[in-house]
């Protein structure tokens, strides 16, 4: 099951998005063997990136990245537009020093210094144009203290407050089989529901929100979108009802490629090349999203230096990849 449904609340200013992810989840995690916390805390991230990416109005890649001083030290989390998603982590402690039952706060906001950055980035963008980039601390300010958010659905609502200023809600859950994940977002007055009066939507909002509330974690892992739209909103019926579109297929897919690795090697320089090549024999790297080896020798490494086109400066590996 790896499906992800949209729906609409015809009663209600509401858009909503409810994920599934099994056996692409499971591909991320065959290539790992992180911590129960980390796979955990990882799982809620790749549901959130991907609930996140099925409302992205172009074709790109919507990048979720946190970074901290905390045993997680790098969390990479990439969704395009078209739902193929991989995920990385890089830990500063050995995996056996993290607890089982470790938060995200100790994990990834030791002395407050996580943050969040939300990528999104159009495949296809003017020269010079950057990517649009969304930053939030792994903090909230509560009267005169700072406390660390509590989970990946806390820091994905606050990101929605801060950058996109729409009003947010997000359950996610994640096991070592499953992900899953609700989020339901209140659309602006003026968009379709602008014949609704402004106190009926209002109340429409907090109606589905109560409604949401009520799901829990096994639900999330257990039953597929159709089920748990179909539960959750049953009353909704009474106020004109819930509109789904066809699900969205999910997949597991990683971009790395042996020319991504020479121009890895290029943007290192020659002279550092070498000295790897004169201490090791060859150069050799492994993808941190999908494990995949890559092995340069000496005379892939000429082709490299030697070569303007990237398809043309790597030859077929001698051996491996």
């Amino acid at each position: 099951m790896n499906e992800l449904l949209v729906f609409m609340c015809d009663g209600a200013p509401v858009r909503g998005e409810i994920v599934s992810i099994g056996s692409a989840w499971q591909a991320v995690l065959e290539r790992r063997n992180d911590p129960p916390a980390v796979r955990r805390i990882l799982g809620d991230f790749v549901g959130a990136a991907t609930l996140l990416s099925a409302s992205l109005k172009f074709d790109g890649t919507l990048i979720i990245q946190a970074q901290s001083k905390g045993p997680i030290q790098l969390l990479v989390v990439e969704c395009k537009s078209d739902l193929s998603m991989r995920a990385t982590v890089k830990l500063s402690v050995e995996p056996e020093e993290i607890a089982d039952n470790a938060s995200l706060g100790e994990l990834l906001d030791a002395s407050n210094t996580g943050r969040l950055v939300i990528t999104l980035d159009p495949a296809k963008r003017e020269p010079g144009q950057p990517p649009y980039q969304g930053i939030v601390a792994l903090q909230e300010h509560r009267g005169n203290r700072v406390q660390p958010v509590s989970c990946a659905a806390e820091a994905i609502a606050l990101y929605m407050q801060n950058s996109e200023q729409l009003e947010t809600r997000i359950w996610l859950a994640s096991n070592d089989n499953m992900v899953g994940g609700l989020l339901l977002q209140r659309l602006p007055d003026s968009g379709g529901h602008a014949h609704l009066d402004p106190q009926v939507a209002a109340e429409g909002w907090s109606r589905i929100q109560t409604l949401g509330e009520t799901i829990t974690s096994e639900e999330l892992l257990t039953l597929t979108p159709e089920t748990i739209l179909r539960r959750l909103f049953l009353e909704e019926s009474e106020h004109n009802g819930v509109r789904s579109f066809p699900p969205r297929p999910i997949r597991f897919a990683c971009r790395c490629s042996r020319t991504k690795v020479a121009d890895v090697l290029r943007m290192l320089g020659e002279e550092e090349v070498q000295s790897i090549l004169a201490e090791q024999g060859t150069v050799e790297t492994i993808c941190d999203f999908c494990a995949k080896p890559y092995r340069f020798d000496a005379v892939d490494c000429l082709q490299v230096f030697k070569t303007d086109l990237l398809s043309d400066a790597t030859r077929p590996p001698s051996s491996g990849h």
